[in-house]
């Protein structure tokens, strides 16, 4: 699987939170990253000219097959790793319609995709999971009950 795509430039990424009957809804993708599976929200690439909201709403129809309204921001994380760097936008959104379902992602063959399963999460099972990512998404799920603020992760570069 070719990791051109998303290495050696900076990728902006927005993502949708949707926490149903207190549980957070994750999609399992390959992660050229980690170079394993990892659980994430729904989410991906901004394209040029589209908003950080519309590219959560696309994004989530394409993963998921829900349509979605997207509420405030929860959480701003920078990724920088190795060839990898990313911000991610992390927005709260509510459903709006469609029957879950795992999608496909248009940038890659059906035989390169990414997106492997998706599911709800309860907050044990977000805790007991090692391959949930970014980290930072435990805090926020942990904390959405008293009125969520917004919280930034930013890495720094070693050396």
């Amino acid at each position: 699987m070719s990791s051109e795509v998303y290495s050696n430039k900076l990728r902006i990424r927005a993502c949708g939170v949707l926490i149903d009957q207190d549980r957070i809804l994750l999609v399992q993708l390959y992660s050229p990253v980690s170079v394993k599976n990892i659980w994430t929200t729904p989410g991906g690439g901004v394209d040029f000219g589209e908003s950080l909201k519309a590219a959560v709403k696309r994004e989530f129809f394409e993963e998921t097959g829900l349509k979605v309204n997207v509420k405030k921001l929860l959480l701003i994380n920078e990724l920088i790793d190795g060839l990898y760097h990313a911000l991610e936008f992390f927005f709260e959104v509510a459903k709006e319609e469609g029957q879950l379902k795992l999608g496909q992602d248009p940038e890659h063959p059906d035989e390169e995709q990414l997106l492997k399963d998706l599911r709800f999460f309860t907050r044990d099972e977000l805790e007991s999971n090692e391959d949930i990512k970014p980290e930072i998404l435990r805090k926020v799920f942990n904390a959405k009950e008293g009125g969520q603020v917004i919280r930034v992760s930013f890495k720094e570069r070693n050396g």
